[in-house]
């Protein structure tokens, strides 16, 4: 018996050796699959979102991608493998293709880096791009691909050029950034100060929905990956793209329609069955991954040549933004020191030509981009001008007295709507894209109509029902009910207040009171549940400085058991209902409860600091502090002969959840503008997406509040419930009728709803809301 690894005559025993190769060629297909899966959802989202630039969410350079690249392509650098047959030499093929199309694919990714993070990932692209064309040399070289030698050649040169072309494209990501953040701040004040000056001649809804057109534009035009999406670098990406995805189409109908121009070997490749499924994965990646570099380049086409063909010779002008960066990288000094003047000057001189030689590549780069789009256009201007002609006749052709379209009339009215707003003045655009103000306005780039009206598909019906209680008082006087000075305080200060968790809290009880329909508790925790969202907005907008950070995720902590269990900190709502018969006994049980549950968090020594800082009680402890005191409360009530019923108490329950709903959806409109403000330039655009869809959804809420009664407080008083609980035990001390001190909201002047642009610099450094529309 010889040797581990050794046979019988004591020489290496490789017998088995390529035995997992099958396997490992099964790996090489699921990280292909992976990377066709993530550019297919990238598609989706575009067409889904009607952007047809598909911008890249979910596949982009990262450490993530380039991995799965690097495992997709292994077949690329597998030095000595044979692959003898003619679907072992095409999947070599379609693995470089594959490279090119990711490329192609994930150039608009850049514009959502950081400096650093553009660094590190083209470092990463680079070494990986090198390896995989070094190893396609050496196979070259020592015959283990030996057909197909001018298809490699082709994709390996345009592998290069892409990689030249990504990796100079991504110097000048910090430049335009930077550059359309300064003129969206500046447009942002001319926004601003047209608001001032014509809000009192429309309604507060008529108006928001205006200035949100004003930051759509702004935010879609300004935004990275669209600024990359539209450049002249990516439009060449996209042709090269599709230039490396026709060739391997091209190769692969000549290797299946005519096998005997091409002198293949005999024998199986040790990689076996899996070969067939590498290619035809591989192939589906390819296809799919070239759809939106494809789809940038035809669009970009059609923004320079609308109609007609013609070339002009300003399109080989150099913007000053290409080469800025190596300008300034130029002019600094080096950030070592060296010894010696010589040493110095010698390092100086090396980096200057260095960084002439760059600006030099910069410039041919951005010069063959430039050719290779008028080459394009020249191509594509002939197919343009037939599509526009056979326009003008069918519109020409259309009867004249056909019925109009009731969407084409409102499409034409929201059209004239725009121009009447000029809303070309908020398109931010760089050097050299002066031309395509006009035209991204005719290709629909305001989509808020479209927002909005996928708003209006998704209302919380439920929710608008319950502000609709006719039960409810016209000054949101609930707000002011559930809780009463003349409880004592467990022990501590008491803590701030937010919106969700009063909410929270008397859901619970009206979960837990008995004799009361099932589907009048069904139907109040679903309305319940589509308001607390939006509670959670206007609490993540206004509260800047975190002092409520515990008290939400106390509402959020309740409510995941209320929703789902009908528990409250792990008490049976639904036992409790059983055991305890009458209102007044179920909340006994639950103060008492409360109580208990408020000093199990806590020792001596955390009570001392918690009366220093009440805001910073432990969640459990915030939590169980609201139910003593709503339960104490009630009980007071119910000694005064105010809730004599079960009825009667759910019922003003019921209204109090509705009038603190109410009066936290009077800040709608203040918050909306402020998360339209306060993210960077990267999430501006979907920031406004997100708060034109929920002016959609909450739009009948708005319109329900501006006919109630909105007290008289100021901006950053009207998002804290404490300060209308003041407010209103102010009102009820009063000898006269405190609706006098309320307002309607038609009456209030609409500029007053919006925040000043100072406010925006201590609103931007808060997280992302976590509202998902």
């Amino acid at each position: 018996m010889g040797r581990i690894g050794c046979g019988l005559d004591g020489n290496l025993d490789d017998s088995s050796f390529s035995a997992p190769m099958p396997w490992i060629g099964l790996y090489v297909v699921s990280a292909s699959l992976a990377c066709a899966i993530l550019m297919a959802l990238d598609v989706v989202h575009g067409i889904r979102h009607r952007k047809f630039w598909f911008p890249c969410k979910f596949f982009s350079l990262n450490a993530t991608s380039l991995t799965l690249i690097a495992v997709a392509t292994k077949l690329s650098v597998d030095l000595n493998t044979p692959m003898p047959r003619h679907r072992d030499q095409l999947s070599k093929l379609s693995s470089s293709v594959l490279m090119c199309t990711v490329m192609g694919n994930s150039m608009p990714s850049l514009g959502t880096m950081a400096n650093k993070e553009i660094l590190m990932n083209m470092v990463a692209l680079t070494i990986l791009v090198i390896t995989l064309i070094v190893n396609i040399c050496m196979q070259l070289g020592t015959g283990v691909i030996f057909v197909f030698w001018i298809e490699h050649v082709f994709v390996i040169f345009l592998m290069l050029v892409l990689l030249v072309i990504l990796c100079f494209t991504a110097l000048t990501v910090p430049t335009t950034k930077k550059y359309l953040e300064t003129k969206y701040n500046k447009k942002h004040k001319i926004a601003m100060r047209e608001c001032s000056n014509e809000c009192k001649e429309k309604s507060v809804i008529k108006k928001l929905k205006e200035d949100l057109m004003k930051f759509w534009v702004m935010a879609h035009t300004s935004s990275p990956q669209f600024v990359m999406g539209r450049s002249v670098t990516c439009t060449a990406s996209g042709a090269f793209c599709l230039l490396a995805a026709v060739t391997l189409a091209e190769i692969m109908i000549r290797s299946y329609l005519f096998p005997s121009s091409f002198k293949f070997c005999s024998g199986q490749s040790d990689y076996l069955w899996s070969i067939p499924v590498v290619l035809n994965t591989h192939t589906i990646a390819v296809g799919i991954g070239t759809i939106a570099p494809a789809c940038r380049c035809f669009i970009a086409i059609a923004f320079r040549c609308p109609k007609k063909g013609k070339i002009c010779m300003t399109e080989f002008k150099i913007e000053g933004y290409w080469t800025q960066k190596l300008i300034e990288l130029k002019e600094c000094p080096l950030t070592f020191s060296l010894p010696g003047r010589r040493l110095r000057k010698l390092a100086h001189d090396i980096k200057n030509q260095v960084l002439d030689c760059c600006i030099g590549m910069q410039i041919g780069v951005v010069l063959v981009s430039k050719f290779v789009r008028i080459i394009s256009i020249f191509l594509v201007s002939k197919g343009l001008t037939c599509f526009h002609i056979c326009s003008k006749l069918k519109r020409k052709l259309k009867p004249i007295n056909s019925i109009s379209n009731p969407e084409s009339e409102s499409g034409s009215n929201s059209g004239s709507r725009v121009g009447s707003l000029d809303l070309s003045r908020f398109v931010l655009y760089l050097e050299g894209e002066e031309v395509l103000v006009e035209l991204m306005m005719k290709k629909n780039c305001d989509d808020t109509d479209h927002w909005i009206r996928m708003g209006k598909k998704g209302q919380p019906k439920s929710l608008i029902k319950l502000i609709e209680n006719p039960n409810s008082s016209r000054g949101f006087n609930g707000v002011g009910e559930f809780d009463s000075d003349k409880i004592p305080s467990l022990d501590c200060e008491e803590p701030p207040n937010c919106w969700a968790l009063p909410i929270v809290t008397l859901t619970s009880i009206c979960i837990a009171i008995s004799d009361i329909d099932r589907h009048l508790i069904k139907q109040l925790l679903k309305a319940v549940s589509e308001g607390l969202p939006y509670a959670r907005f206007v609490q993540e907008n206004s509260d800047v400085k975190g002092d409520l950070m515990n008290n939400r995720k106390a509402a959020e902590m309740v409510w995941v058991g209320v929703d789902l269990y009908h528990k409250w900190l792990d008490v049976d709502l639904n036992k409790l209902k059983v055991e305890e018969k009458s209102p007044k006994e179920i909340l006994e049980k639950l103060s008492d409860t409360a109580k208990g549950k408020f000093m199990e968090p806590m020792n001596r020594t955390m009570r001392w600091c918690f009366k220093e800082n009440p805001s910073q009680l432990p969640v459990k402890a915030q939590a169980a502090n609201s139910m003593y005191r709503i339960s104490k409360t009630l009980l007071l009530e119910i000694e005064r002969g105010r809730y004599k019923t079960s009825e009667k108490l759910f019922e003003g329950l019921y209204t109090m959840i509705s009038d603190i709903f109410g009066a936290c959806f009077t800040n709608l409109q203040e918050v909306i503008i402020m998360e339209c403000l306060r993210s960077t330039i990267e999430e501006k655009e979907e920031s406004v997406r997100r708060v034109v869809s929920l002016l959609g959804k909450t739009r009948k809420i708005m319109k329900i509040l501006g006919k109630r009664d909105i007290p008289c407080l100021a901006r950053d008083q009207m998002a804290c419930i404490d300060e209308w609980r003041v407010l209103k035990k102010q009102q009820n001390t009063l000898p006269f009728d405190s609706s006098s001190l309320d307002g309607d909201l038609t009456s209030i002047n609409p500029c007053d709803l919006y925040i000043p642009i100072d406010c925006e610099k201590g609103a931007e450094s808060k997280k992302e809301s976590s509202l998902v529309f």
